[in-house]
């Protein structure tokens, strides 16, 4: 029987996967740290985004085999020390695909529909001419720039797209011939899409090369007016650079679900202003997005320890390496 660790608690709807093949173990608590003990003797993690599997953490527990993300996001998981040690690393990149897109449309509109001051303005009681001093914008035929065209960025387009804007898009990684299959106008650099969209939005993964793309300079290089949407990491954006665009007015509003540190703390700035819609990284946490990540990542952990290679291997060097020892 396998000892799986889970770093968060295994949905009592998912616990059947594991029926006469494994036991899981849970973190206990809900800081970072706290209970990391709980995982001593176990075969595997379901990993989530809030521990650091670097090569401490697996020297501290050498029986672990495989990590199994429920997600996409890697950026807590050193792949060096885990080839290193033999360890096989799996994520689920289809799992939150449509639930991700949707918030970040979702995002979109509330941010250019200025719901968020609506919704306090009706709660405070604000006695205005609402009619005249709303400053809502109709999305039609306006630009919508993605940085990322992968898995959820294709599906915005998507839907950005049936909703009547078009698309621009950087990633270095897309040919021609599939922007152009999309339907989405493929720019030579990022700051072309900065410049000419009346709305950005991130979805790229978050590396040393991505931190803080969205600086002082190239917020500066957004339209003003423009929007600012971010469902993939916070560390792609300086968060003091945002405020400062905000403030300046060059910058009409921003939709954020991620932040550099999570959860933000309450009395951070921009979580105080009207102009900042803000969700607590839940984008890709609905229901069927959930028994998809935990599906998807319980079945890849039950691969690697039958000794089966997993369709989604963050670091397939490692496979040759599991097989021969």
């Amino acid at each position: 029987m396998y000892r799986i660790w889970c770093e968060r608690e295994l949905p009592s709807r998912s616990a059947h996967l594991l029926d006469g093949v494994a036991i899981a173990v849970s973190r206990v608590g809900a800081a970072p740290e706290s209970e990391l003990s709980t995982a001593a003797g176990a075969h595997a993690v379901i990993a989530s985004s809030r521990v650091r599997y670097d090569g401490a953490f697996m020297d501290r527990f050498p029986t672990i085999r495989v990590v199994s993300r429920t997600g996409i996001g890697l950026d807590n998981i050193s792949i060096p020390d885990a080839t290193a040690r033999r360890v096989a690393v799996c994520y689920t990149p289809d799992a939150p695909t449509i639930s991700t897109s949707e918030h970040a449309v979702a995002l979109m509109l509330a941010a250019v529909k200025h719901l968020k001051r609506c919704d306090r303005d009706l709660r405070r009681g604000q006695k205005k001419d609402f009619f005249t001093d709303y400053q809502g914008v109709e999305v039609y035929g306006l630009q919508l720039g993605l940085v990322g065209l992968g898995r959820i960025g294709r599906r915005v387009a998507k839907i950005a797209m049936a909703l009547g804007l078009t698309v621009k898009a950087h990633d270095p990684a897309v040919s021609a011939e599939l922007a152009h299959e999309l339907g989405v106008e493929l720019a030579p650099t990022l700051e072309d899409v900065l410049r000419s969209a009346d709305i950005v939005s991130l979805h790229i993964p978050l590396t040393d090369e991505t931190r803080n793309i969205l600086n002082t300079e190239r917020l500066a290089l957004m339209k003003p007016g423009s929007y600012l949407v971010n469902a993939a990491r916070g560390g792609l954006i300086d968060q003091a650079a945002l405020l400062a665009a905000l403030e300046s007015g060059h910058l009409h509003g921003a939709g954020l679900d991620v932040f550099p540190n999570e959860p933000p703390d309450p009395k951070s700035p921009l979580l105080q202003r009207d102009d900042v819609i803000a969700t607590p990284h839940i984008a890709g946490a609905t229901l069927a997005s959930k028994d998809r990540l935990w599906s998807s990542a319980i079945s890849q952990v039950l691969q690697v320890l039958r000794g089966e290679r997993p369709p989604h291997l963050a670091n397939p060097e490692v496979w040759p390496l599991i097989q021969s020892a």
